[in-house]
């Protein structure tokens, strides 16, 4: 049963989130403008400060403050919705969206069906879909980071992905030799592109699927 301790983290949280999308990160485009980085350069590093503030940041809290996922999925696909109305009506939130894509709304849904996922088919392990979460907010951020500044434009640089593996590797210890391996792999798969997969859907699957695997065939390889 869902509790009320629940229903108010999430909306802190969901609270949390909506401020960080529509007042600092618009204000943090606004200044990164008057330094003199162009619109591209600055909304790619907003989207990044989202990864980690909103992506990453919930994700953590997850474990301490829920006993189900069924919460943070409902707010994530809430949070979905409200990212994928701007595209269809026209009227981006330019500070952090683009036209070209709406992989910010794929983020949010496999936010929330990954952690969902890995809690239900580990018998409730939040861990499980947590860390693949973390790779995707955390991980992905560093290795665009990187990227940003060594090209000023959105490209795949292996130097992003090395900066990537640098952190998801020790963060994937934290679940043992499985994850360190799933942080590696992580790491690798982001410098991949496919047709009607972005890496917000490769990064955090892959990775689940290897928890899981570990999960069910090689148990030693995890810290559970």
């Amino acid at each position: 049963m869902i509790s009320l301790n629940e229903i108010l983290a999430a909306l802190i949280l969901f609270t949390w989130v909506l401020i960080l999308v529509s007042v600092v990160t618009k204000k943090l485009y606004t200044y990164m403008r008057s330094k003199g980085l162009e619109h591209n350069v600055a909304v790619y590093y907003n989207r990044k400060v989202i990864h980690v503030l909103a992506g990453g940041l919930c994700a953590a809290f997850v474990p301490l403050l829920f006993e189900t996922p069924i919460v943070p999925l409902i707010f994530a696909l809430a949070l979905a919705l409200l990212t994928y109305i701007p595209h269809r009506i026209g009227k981006l939130m330019y500070w952090f969206q683009i036209e070209e894509n709406a992989y910010e709304t794929s983020f949010c849904i496999m936010w929330g069906v990954v952690i969902s996922l890995g809690w239900f088919l580990s018998n409730g392990n939040f861990w499980i879909g947590v860390l693949p979460v973390l790779f995707m907010s955390l991980g992905d951020a560093v290795t665009g980071i990187v990227r940003n500044k060594l090209y000023g434009r959105r490209t795949k640089s292996w130097w992003g992905n090395l900066a990537m593996a640098l952190l998801s590797i020790p963060l994937g210890s934290i679940l043992g030799l499985a994850g360190a391996i799933a942080g590696a792999i992580a790491s690798i798969v982001e410098h991949f592109e496919f047709k009607f997969i972005d890496d917000n859907v490769s990064i955090p699957l892959v990775s689940l699927i290897i928890l899981l695997l570990a999960e069910f065939y090689a148990p030693w390889m995890l810290y559970v």
